[in-house]
């Protein structure tokens, strides 16, 4: 495939992938739609440094409209070497990359510590409500056997968190969403930089 046509396509694919990170994220400071979690800081830990709008968002976002300005040869950047873009190309990509794969390994433990949450403890042979990240501690008789695999025992996910409701699957749905859309966006990006070195060898092959 030709380097013009190839940034044609990542270009525009890693804008949009950058803008659902950032809605992915946005939502989970908003946990069954409800706002007061938020204002409250009972928002789970891995959301609330929001990696979908830092790492697969507005570290994307400079790769992104580049490589789409280079492959659509916007007039700002007409007048510039071919090399000089593709070099540039390939440091913003670096750096989209290296954001992705932040996104990926935060959605990753967010997803293996599941939520923060008020669930019923036991301490001291006394049951208490508290907030605290059930699925990781593990202190209660009924989770210590079964939490480590609470993504594949849905029955858990209503059962064990009070507060916010449904919680448990709504970071389970946008972490994955999460981690999906960084796992892409780390594929385009890699994909970049090596389109970006061919296209400093070889220049574009469009036809004129």
């Amino acid at each position: 495939m030709c380097v013009g046509t190839c940034s044609r396509i990542l270009g525009p694919g890693l804008l949009t992938l950058g803008l659902l990170s950032i809605i992915a994220n946005i939502f989970l400071l908003f946990p069954s739609w409800e706002w007061q979690y938020l204002t409250m800081g009972r928002i789970t830990k891995n959301a609330m440094i929001v990696p979908g709008v830092w790492g697969g968002g507005l570290l994307v976002f400079p790769a992104a409209i580049h490589i789409t300005a280079v492959g659509w040869r916007w007039s700002s950047i007409r007048n510039s070497g071919t090399c000089q873009n593709m070099f540039l190309s390939i440091v913003l990509s670096a750096l989209a990359l290296l954001g992705s794969a932040a996104c990926f390994i935060l959605s990753g433990v967010g997803v293996t510590e599941g939520p923060l949450c008020l669930y019923n403890s036991t301490y001291n042979q006394r049951k208490m409500q508290q907030w605290d990240y059930p699925f990781l501690i593990m202190d209660t008789p009924d989770l210590n056997s079964r939490a480590q695999n609470y993504l594949y025992d849905p029955s858990l996910w209503n059962s064990v968190c009070i507060e916010p409701r449904n919680v448990v699957a709504w970071n389970v749905y946008f972490f994955f969403a999460l981690l999906i859309i960084s796992m892409v966006e780390m594929v385009l990006a890699a994909l970049q930089i090596i389109n970006g070195f061919f296209g400093c060898i070889c220049g574009f092959c469009d036809k004129k």
